[in-house]
């Protein structure tokens, strides 16, 4: 068989980990195992497709990033094509994908991605294109599988962040605020503020009040801490209002989430009198080396991949249900996004040690 393997979407810790088990996994069958470059631009410039050998993924396992290259911009069922007068057009270039698979002689296609990604691998599964997709994000939203890798790793860099910022607070009295990635769900914030003793913790599932906010901060004050810690998701927001949008997207741009953490932080100076500093750790929590969890689930998953293909399970995604990972249906697990239960355990856990989440 002859397959490819791409990256698309947000760069997360583990990707090339799944790459090298792709490979290798398929080369032991006696495959074909082709990379494509940058998501789908490489299938579709014709340019950025190329053979991946054993020397290839060689010592890549503990690496961050991706060596094929990823982004979050080139969805092929909406790509966007500048018009000779400035403007940009909207194309569904599908065919294009399916006519450029074909010329290639491809058996099969296996697509790392996280939510966006993986909807359109089941678009273009629905088109007859045999996909097999591997679940990847940060943000561990995907609802089909028990955990996503990379997560752990943000997790892990997140916690490192807050503790740190716990010796810098109390040394200046301050209440530090550190917005954490997040989009629609707030698993990042709501472990690594469990982990990381935080005060406070706001995600996009618990609409937060300021005055609830101020008042758990005021009370550390009054207690004798002398400075808090605020942990808030990057798509959390108040009780009747919304997200806080960078860029609100458009024309072939993703809408761009940022900024809660710094609006937070100035409303708890303004409302407490308190001096209060925020951070944002964005990109921090994708980079680097992938702890080992995230490395071994990632090298699972690429493996599993390999195995649906074998056995001619296209239009499905692997997935963790422990101790197994096993097949589901590409459009079920795309169907919806994974979010904090509000009543679960770590919620409650979180409750129960006097952490505020803003309601």
């Amino acid at each position: 068989m002859r397959i490819a393997i791409n990256t698309g979407g947000g760069d997360a810790p583990g990707l090339n980990a799944v790459i090298r088990a792709v490979v290798l996994s398929a080369l032991n069958q006696g495959w074909e195992v082709f990379g494509i470059r940058n998501g789908y631009e490489g299938l579709l410039s014709g340019e950025g497709v190329t053979p991946l050998t054993r020397a290839d993924v060689r010592g890549i396992t503990h690496l961050g990033g991706t060596i094929l290259g990823t982004t979050n911009r080139g969805n092929p069922l909406e790509w966007p094509c500048p018009r000779p007068d400035g403007t940009v057009e909207i194309r569904d270039r599908s065919g294009d994908i399916a006519r450029a698979f074909e010329e290639l002689d491809l058996d099969a296609l296996i697509a790392i991605g996280g939510d966006g990604s993986l909807r359109i691998a089941s678009a273009l599964a629905d088109k007859g294109i045999p996909v097999v997709g591997v679940p990847k994000t940060i943000d561990n939203d995907l609802a089909a599988t028990q955990v996503t890798f990379g997560f752990h790793t943000a997790v892990e860099v997140a916690t490192d962040a807050i503790g740190r910022l716990h010796s810098t607070a109390e040394a200046h009295q301050r209440v530090m605020v550190v917005e954490l990635m997040g989009r629609h769900a707030g698993w990042i914030a709501l472990f690594a503020g469990v982990a990381g003793t935080a005060d406070v913790i706001l995600i996009p599932e618990i609409p937060y009040s300021m005055d609830s906010v101020c008042q758990k901060v005021e009370a550390r004050y009054a207690n004798g801490a002398g400075f808090a810690i605020v942990v808030v998701a990057e798509g959390a927001y108040p009780v009747g209002g919304k997200p806080f949008f960078q860029d609100p997207g458009g024309a072939g741009r993703n809408a761009r989430l940022g900024g809660i953490g710094e609006v937070v932080a100035h409303e708890i100076a303004e409302r407490t009198g308190r001096e209060t500093r925020s951070l944002a750790l964005g990109h921090l929590q994708r980079g680097g080396s992938p702890v080992a969890y995230d490395r071994l689930l990632a090298l699972r998953f690429g493996a599993a991949a390999v195995d649906l293909v074998k056995e001619r399970c296209f239009g499905c995604m692997v997935a963790l249900d422990p101790p197994d990972v096993h097949a589901v249906p590409l459009a079920e697990a795309v169907e919806r996004i994974k979010t904090v239960p509000v009543e679960g355990d770590v919620v409650r856990t979180a409750r129960a040690l006097g952490i505020s989440f803003g309601d």
